[in-house]
């Protein structure tokens, strides 16, 4: 928190297409020097290629894999009398939102480029295994979670 008080949270425009505030939000995270137009198109490309896999809509499955990325739970870090201890805190719906989708991101980037050519299908591929609790945006979720289980005994020490 800065001196001159919270911070108001910024208003996100919703994407040019689905008229989404969800597809503006990744369409966001997965740009890279500014290129927003190229980026749209890898984002809808990917959404086509979910159309045509799945057999409910591209961006209810999307606003699905994103629930199941989302941590309930994560550690922060706490100092007191010198030592460190890691407190296991429930996270704010806004903080959810954003690390599921840079964990999607992210963990769509990672993918190997033998197998997949363009971002739109890696992203894809990664939204398909996100709907399938598997991938590995859901196992960075599962690691925070699990570290969050693993130091519940300083839950006692929440602020």
């Amino acid at each position: 928190m800065s001196r001159k008080g919270p911070t108001k949270p910024r208003k996100t425009e919703p994407d040019a297409i689905c008229n989404s505030e969800l597809l503006g939000k990744i369409i966001n995270f997965s740009m890279k020097n500014g290129k927003k137009l190229a980026t749209q198109k890898q984002v809808y490309s990917a959404l086509d290629l979910l159309s045509k896999k799945g057999k409910k809509e591209a961006l209810a499955l999307v606003e699905q894999a994103i629930e199941n990325i989302k941590p309930k739970v994560e550690v922060r870090p706490r100092r007191i009398g010198g030592a460190v201890y890691q407190v296991p805190r429930p996270v704010s719906s806004r903080r959810q939102l954003s690390l599921s989708i840079r964990w999607l991101v992210n963990s769509a980037r990672a993918r190997p480029n033998k197998q997949y050519r363009t971002f739109g299908e890696k992203l894809a591929a990664e939204i398909t295994s996100a709907l399938e609790n598997e991938g590995s945006a859901i196992n960075k979720k599962l690691e925070v979670e699990k570290m969050a289980e693993a130091n519940k005994a300083f839950s006692h020490l929440r602020w």
